[in-house]
């Protein structure tokens, strides 16, 4: 999950080359009528949308952030449902969101800082459209990622009922190896699982909610508790409060039914998350497992991937190929710092094995950061 607070690397280097552009004078004015992006000029006091009245199907918005903290883009339906969301702008820079909108009301809104509610803006959508799973292909590839889903969901529940269990029954050394195995299933699906509004930092929001307003809880309050003080004897009731939020997860996530356009985002916010969080060891601060996170975030995303392939075969082959190499170059990297069933602790590697890395996740951004628009197409 992200936070309000991320490391230099993260908000400088890491994820300033996949996928975005500077802002140049031709930005400066709604091109949706012309058939263009529609433009949002985001800074840190306002969220300026070119067009508030579209018309249903597939929408594309062109971020462009002006102001001096790193922000997020995001398109809400009721109860902060996540249609649509783009992380990681940094000031000067810019980011296109595609996204799949049925006529509605929705909301917008741009979070600078990455923190808050946003600043929202009312947007209306009428009309009819063809929806993208019309399209067999990609209608199969829907239906493949919800397979998946639903398998790493079951997962997800098992190993959290056996994380729990361990936790409300004081023993420290199995909760310590159930934690990193638990949150593999969480993370190789935490898009879909953001979808739904606050569930998310409930689950596995960092130290950080408590500054917007929230009670600090899930997978990452017992991390706390397990690897700085050892003491889980008062974790029960958190515990069990992770087991029904993650349960309203599984229920929700198998219930849902995606848009091919999610699938596209989703792979590309994993790799985000692989930046922000994992790269830099932000994610696990305590038990400092972010490489199982990583391992995830890139299974996630090739998941996706691989469930539009037959799609993005017919609509841009040379993507395919170029998505095949960086994936299988990231996994080697990745491999080196196996250790048994697992992975080394963050804290095991050097600044050199970092950057690597690094490089190579923002290697593979940038083919992924073109999938949603040849999804679009």
């Amino acid at each position: 999950m992200r936070t309000t607070q991320f490391f230099a690397l993260a908000a400088a280097g890491v994820l300033a080359t996949a996928g975005l552009a500077a802002c140049s004078d031709s930005d400066k004015g709604d091109s949706a009528a012309s058939g263009g992006p529609i433009v949002v000029k985001a800074s840190d006091t306002a969220c300026e949308v070119g067009s508030t009245d579209l018309g249903a199907g597939t929408a594309t918005f062109k971020i462009t952030n002006s102001g001096a903290k790193v922000t997020e883009f995001y398109v809400y339906a009721d109860g902060d449902r996540v249609m649509g969301e783009v992380e990681n702008i940094a000031p000067g820079l810019s980011r296109e969101l595609h996204v799949e909108l049925p006529a509605g009301t929705y909301q917008t809104a741009c979070k600078p800082g990455m923190s808050g509610k946003g600043i929202r803006g009312a947007l209306k959508v009428s009309g009819s459209a063809q929806p993208l799973t019309a399209d067999a292909a990609l209608g199969d590839a829907t239906d493949n990622y919800q397979r998946y889903v639903k398998s790493q969901t079951a997962a997800l529940l098992d190993k959290t009922e056996e994380f729990v269990s361990a936790v409300k029954a004081g023993d420290v050394a199995k909760s310590k190896a159930l934690y990193p195995v638990a949150r593999t299933y969480w993370e190789r699906i935490e898009p879909v699982a953001e979808i739904f509004g606050d569930l998310d930092p409930k689950i596995d929001g960092r130290e950080e909610v408590i500054e917007e307003g929230m009670e600090f809880t899930g997978f990452h309050r017992i991390e706390k508790d397990l690897w700085q003080s050892g003491d889980i004897s008062k974790d029960g009731p958190i515990a069990d409060r992770l087991l029904v939020d993650v349960k309203e997860i599984v229920a929700k996530a198998n219930a849902e039914k995606l848009s091919p356009l999610q699938l596209a985002n989703g792979a590309k916010e994993l790799l985000d998350e692989v930046a922000s969080g994992k790269i830099t060891g932000e994610e696990d601060r305590y038990s400092h497992t972010d490489l199982w996170d990583f391992a995830a975030n890139l299974d996630g995303s090739k998941a996706a991937v691989s469930a539009l392939r037959p799609a993005l075969q017919q609509r841009s082959p040379e993507l395919v190929t170029q998505l095949d190499t960086e994936f299988a170059n990231v996994e080697g990297l990745l491999g080196k710092h196996r250790d048994g069933d697992g992975w080394k602790l963050h804290t095991a590697l050097s600044k050199a094995e970092l950057k690597e890395l690094s490089d190579g996740i923002n290697a593979l951004a940038e083919p992924i950061s073109k999938v949603a628009a040849a999804v679009a197409k």
